[in-house]
């Protein structure tokens, strides 16, 4: 497995690891080719997580380009905005409507990345320089149709859920990066005594916290009317950050989970960012 984790693919082979449609042009502009055409080990991993993100992605794109007229698709955490340029490619671009907004906190990566999609006439994409939470408000209309965060570290996962509920997206999908927040909110005079055992060595703290917090992520969309499924990226050669959480819209709200959440976050003691910034009235004497 280490070897296959490890390989280079030579250019003349680089056609298997594709996804229909998908051009070495493109790949080659964003810097996961080399010069000869190849995919070393790094740029490997790199395409084959978010192209099979792309595949998973795909029933969630082609719905809201078939029911919206000029959808909008929302990449949180874009980074060189590898996913965005590919949903352009394979979907937006020759469905020839909809726009994808890839947000990105650090102004280089924004900037390089909006002149790439100018060089490639990619004119359906926008990248905006920002942090999520003001961007939340002053880069994005209303409403919006898809949410993407790709290993959005910590509490950006966070931020960018709270994004696609406030502008009632019709589908999320987010594969959190590292978890840290919750780990520090699970203190003995706060969690419940059964679960005591659970935080009583660090590692078992941070592994508990971490999935503590995409199980309270879960409950928080199911309670704002999602119907979340929770699976495998990739395979772990590729990726040890592998979960992969889908959202699609069904109804207002759930009762049943909003109780079952806040049961939860009672017998943890706990209070993540999603739970403050959706409900900061409840939040204001809890953990943070």
């Amino acid at each position: 497995m280490h070897g296959a984790m490890r390989r280079q693919v030579k250019a003349p082979q680089v056609g298997r690891e594709l996804a229909p449609g998908q051009s070495t042009a493109l790949l080659k502009e964003l810097g996961l080719l080399t010069r000869e055409g190849d995919l070393n080990a790094d740029s490997l991993r790199k395409l084959k997580q978010v192209n099979h993100l792309v595949r998973l992605l795909a029933p969630a794109v082609e719905d809201v380009l078939a029911r919206f007229g000029d959808p909008i698709l929302v990449d949180c955490g874009a980074g060189k905005g590898y996913l965005g340029f590919v949903l352009q490619e394979l979907f937006v671009g020759p469905a020839r409507k909809g726009a994808i907004v890839s947000i990105e906190s650090r102004e280089a990566l924004a900037a390089e990345a909006t002149d790439r999609a100018r060089r490639l006439g990619f004119d359906r994409m926008r990248f905006v320089a920002a942090k999520l939470e003001s961007a939340d408000v002053a880069e994005l209309p209303a409403r919006v149709h898809l949410v993407t965060a790709l290993h959005a570290c910590d509490t950006a996962t966070d931020d960018a859920l709270a994004l696609a509920i406030r502008h009632n997206a019709d589908h999320v999908a987010v594969v959190p990066c590292c978890q840290a927040e919750v780990a520090r909110q699970l203190e003995p005079a706060r969690i419940s005594a059964v679960l005591e055992p659970l935080v009583a060595h660090p590692w078992h703290r941070r592994e508990f916290g971490s999935h503590l917090t995409n199980v309270v992520r879960t409950l928080a969309l199911e309670a704002h009317g999602y119907k979340v499924t929770v699976t495998e990226l990739a395979g772990w050669e590729h990726s040890l950050k592998n979960e992969l959480i889908l959202g699609r819209k069904v109804r207002a709200r759930s009762v049943e989970a909003q109780g079952r959440l806040e049961a939860l976050l009672d017998a943890a003691g706990i209070r993540p960012k999603l739970v403050r910034v959706l409900d900061p009235q409840r939040s204001t004497a809890s953990p943070g």
